[in-house]
């Protein structure tokens, strides 16, 4: 039996969305915003957290700063892992969508609560796909007591089915 305890990573610093190469997929190179720095700086205090062993991230730039945050103030290593990356708006051939289609993708997985509707063909990643990939990954940290997870709201909220989280938000997984 293994704890997880799932972070969503701090809020992000979209200043320089749009410009210089913070475009298309880049934009999720932008790291954590002071307020964000800030969030997970409070959110390392928390005494669940202290018993962890390992932190695995996402390899996005929000949570990679979050999770260096906390191996930080926890004095924990962490690893990478790419299957913990943020919900797909494309999940078939995960091509970077414009904001006007990833936005409608997003409102027809939260209108249809995570699940394909009957009979369309969606591109999108399902809450199945998502807790799918995201078990893979908890599979591979089994031999550990607790790990914490560094990853994204829409991942934490349909693979854990929780309401969509805070930055910052503390979340335990419990897997056996």
């Amino acid at each position: 039996m293994t704890t997880f305890y799932f972070v969503r990573h701090g809020q992000m610093d979209t200043s320089m969305a749009g410009k210089k190469f913070y475009k298309g997929f880049s934009y999720n190179m932008m790291t954590l915003s002071e307020k964000g720095i800030n969030q997970i700086k409070e959110t390392a205090k928390d005494a669940r957290l202290a018993k962890a062993q390992l932190i695995i991230a996402s390899p996005f730039g929000r949570t990679l700063h979050s999770a260096a945050i906390l191996s930080k103030e926890l004095n924990l290593d962490m690893q990478i892992e790419t299957d913990l990356h943020e919900w797909l708006a494309d999940g078939i051939t995960y091509e970077f969508l414009s904001d006007e289609e990833a936005s409608s993708a997003y409102r027809c997985l939260n209108e249809s609560a995570g699940h394909h509707p009957n009979g369309e063909n969606c591109k999108w990643e399902s809450a199945e796909q998502m807790k799918k990939r995201v078990m893979g990954v908890l599979k591979k940290y089994m031999e550990y007591d607790t790990v914490i997870v560094v990853c994204h709201g829409t991942l934490m909220q349909y693979v854990l089915d929780i309401e969509h989280p805070e930055n910052g938000q503390i979340e335990e997984f419990i897997y056996e």
